[in-house]
């Protein structure tokens, strides 16, 4: 996860493979001799080996894949898992594309520019994707990370190093910490951030009817200390509902307000862009200077890639960018961690041109498609809806819970219970601060719960209700 201006990478190697491999000279790719431990199977028995925390004994590569292998059945079926918001499923040809990259460590452009320079094609189509100001490769400023949690840390200690330069630079009290304002749904990486970096975050609670960020009262907030308001395209985590960034951000301008604005688009970062292209939330609002995307969300990729982008260089404070060149060419590093795998950007480049914007849009119209399909039976089994309409105010996510008026014998977390024994993780959770009383569930419809699916899943909570009504008491 380094920072990547267009200058840093460093040119393709021209006809390389040859140069290193001249006339008949073939590498081998495996390792052999003594290196290689032996493939004999071992005398004493799986079980018996695990018995001890780190092995005496060693097994045959069979032995270690049939052991672990039965041992990961314990695990639920991903495709099953309507909790997560990662993706679950990618086509065998990027899969293979995967396995080919593991071992290529991603921080290291000299030896792999190829992949240096699909990190920089990627970082050019999200840029263009957010309407970035700059038409100049060149000055695109961002980076790929190991998912928007990594993203949203380099975020706020950027904004925190330009907050503390306002401060100096101007009249105001110099000692106590800056704050961040943010709706109390937000997702624990940001207390995660806030007490990490020493920030103080000014939350603006939900209520009974509103389940996301209130503009007037997230600016009201603002003071001398304040360094930015986060506003959540995620949607967000409980009920997929985007915040109304376009309105915070004109109250910031009619107040006079020197406030930047960072955009959480986690998930809403590949669904808004294709379903309401229109709807104005990235670079296009002037007050708005970095986002955070998640690729293994609806970015389709599997887990452990998302990216951040700044508006511009300006908002990278040069003190946070580090400079280094052993690894055999100078290139700048604004980073948490070093070394990394390079196989999840080059998956999320395959998505770009395997799918373009026909292929995303295709893909979220029928994930949409299966998520109003899904509201709407769950409606006609009485629960209420409390999440907003797929797509167009918010990501393809069903929060429902229990109509209260029908005094049902079990709550929420019976019934997500229930459900675990047929297969399927429901999560049920209470609502944020403002509103914890709310008992809610959440299904987050992906690219592989397909229509099919989604029926079989109806009959399930159906039977899952019927069971549990059955009962004279919550357990």
């Amino acid at each position: 996860m380094s920072l990547k201006l267009y200058s840093d990478y460093p040119r393709p190697a021209t006809n390389r493979s040859k140069e290193l491999d001249p006339g008949n000279v073939r590498f081998n790719h495996g390792i052999s001799g003594s290196q290689e431990v032996p493939a004999k199977p071992s005398s004493v028995s799986p079980p018996a080996l695990l018995s001890k925390p780190f092995p005496e004994d060693y097994m045959s590569s069979k032995q270690a894949y049939e052991l672990l292998h039965r041992e990961l059945t314990q695990d639920s079926k991903p495709q099953f898992n309507l909790a997560t918001f990662g993706t679950t499923y990618m086509e065998p040809e990027v899969e293979k594309l995967i396995t080919e990259s593991l071992p290529k460590n991603f921080i290291d452009p000299r030896a792999y520019p190829a992949t240096a320079n699909i990190e920089r094609k990627c970082l050019q189509i999200l840029a263009n994707m957010y309407h970035l100001p700059t038409k100049d490769p060149r000055d695109i400023a961002g980076a790929s990370t190991i998912g928007s949690s990594e993203a949203i840390m380099m975020a706020v200690l950027a904004m925190k190093s330009n907050w503390i330069k306002r401060q100096e630079a101007s009249s105001s009290d110099k000692s106590g910490r800056p704050n961040l304002i943010i709706s109390s749904v937000a997702q624990v990486c940001w207390k995660k951030a806030a007490r990490y970096f020493d920030v103080d975050l000014q939350y603006v609670p939900c209520s009974e009817d509103r389940y996301v960020l209130d503009p007037v009262k997230a600016v009201d907030l603002v003071n001398e200390r304040t360094m930015g308001i986060c506003c959540i395209l995620s949607g967000t985590t409980y009920t997929g509902e985007y915040e109304d960034v376009k309105k915070v951000n004109t109250l910031l301008i009619q107040r006079g307000l020197d406030i930047p604005i960072h955009v959480d688009s986690a998930s809403g970062g590949f669904v808004a862009p294709f379903v309401v292209p229109d709807c104005e939330w990235d670079f296009r609002l002037e007050k708005v200077v970095s986002i955070n995307v998640s690729g293994h969300k609806y970015g389709h990729v599997y887990p452990g890639i998302g990216w951040a982008l700044w508006r511009s260089v300006d908002y990278l404070p040069k003190d946070l960018v580090f400079h280094l060149s052993y690894l055999g060419t100078p290139q700048a590093s604004f980073t948490l961690n070093f070394s990394r795998g390079s196989s999840h950007v080059i998956a999320q480049y395959y998505q770009f041109i395997r799918l373009g914007n026909a292929g995303y849009t295709h893909i979220l119209t029928e994930i949409i498609k299966v998520s109003r399909h899904l509201t709407a039976a769950l409606q006609d089994q009485g629960f209420l809806i409390l999440s907003r309409k797929s797509g167009t105010q918010g990501i393809p996510l069903v929060a429902f819970q229990l109509d209260p008026a029908r005094k049902h014998n079990f709550n929420e977390f019976a019934l997500s219970d229930e459900l675990e024994k047929r297969g399927w993780l429901v999560p049920a959770y209470h609502m944020a601060e403002g509103a914890r009383h709310i008992k809610l569930l959440r299904v987050v419809c992906r690219r592989d719960f397909s229509m099919a699916l989604c029926e079989r899943f109806v009959r399930d909570v159906r039977g899952s209700v019927r069971k549990l009504e059955r009962r004279k008491s919550v357990n």
